[in-house]
């Protein structure tokens, strides 16, 4: 299928911050990312982007800070790398500190526009994704979910895993994505949905500083 995608992003590491009083400024519309700590959110930023911009760790959990990338691509919009949640081997405190600096950005950052929420296709929604769902409801960020890892599962698995894994229903802007950043699968695909979607919530923040859903 011939891509529709009109340019390559250009984009650049702008911030890395490890409390709320480092955030940067906003300039426009921001959209998050975030999902457990061996989901392969870098991989993803880098299949986004084109080239390894965000670092690749080969052990979970490596990701402490707040990670904001700026993308030249129209009015330009941040790409913002949330530390992974739920790995189990750093301390306790560790985890909650991380855990309310995930919550206090989705909370209280205006210019967030959507949360893409990354999910290890293998394993389903576990209960720290469940939490990160209702942080994010319960804030009225809208969120989309994308299923990361497809090429782990054979394609014979992928409906009824899609079946089990909408019981009970996940938030999600549009029908979940399935992706494949080793093989590239659904990444186009997603890129177009998500330069639309900014499109729209560009048009819909005039007048308006909370691009929020609800």
């Amino acid at each position: 299928m011939a891509s529709n995608r009109r340019k390559r992003w250009e984009a650049a590491l702008t911030a890395t911050c490890f409390t709320e009083q480092q955030f940067p400024p906003a300039q426009g519309l921001e959209v998050a990312l975030a999902g457990r700590s061996n989901v392969g959110k870098s991989t993803f930023i880098n299949g986004l982007i084109k080239k390894p911009l965000a670092r690749v760790s080969g052990t979970p959990g490596k990701t402490r800070s707040v990670n904001f990338y700026r993308v030249n691509l129209g009015k330009g919009f941040t790409l913002v790398d949330l530390p992974g949640f739920g790995f189990a081997s750093r301390s306790r405190s560790e985890r909650t500190s991380w855990a309310k600096l995930i919550e206090e950005f989705i909370a209280r950052r205006e210019s967030l526009a959507l949360l893409i929420h990354l999910v290890d296709f293998r394993h389903g929604f576990l209960e720290n994704d469940r939490i990160l769902q209702e942080w994010a409801t319960g804030h009225g960020v809208p969120v989309q979910v994308v299923f990361t890892k497809i090429d782990k599962v054979p394609k014979g698995r992928w409906t009824p895993l899609l079946k089990k894994y909408s019981v009970p229903p996940a938030s999600s802007v549009t029908e979940p994505f399935l992706v494949s950043m080793e093989k590239g699968w659904g990444v186009e695909e997603f890129i177009l949905f998500l330069e639309s979607y900014l499109e729209d919530a560009g048009s819909l923040q005039c007048g308006n500083d909370r691009p929020r859903g609800g």
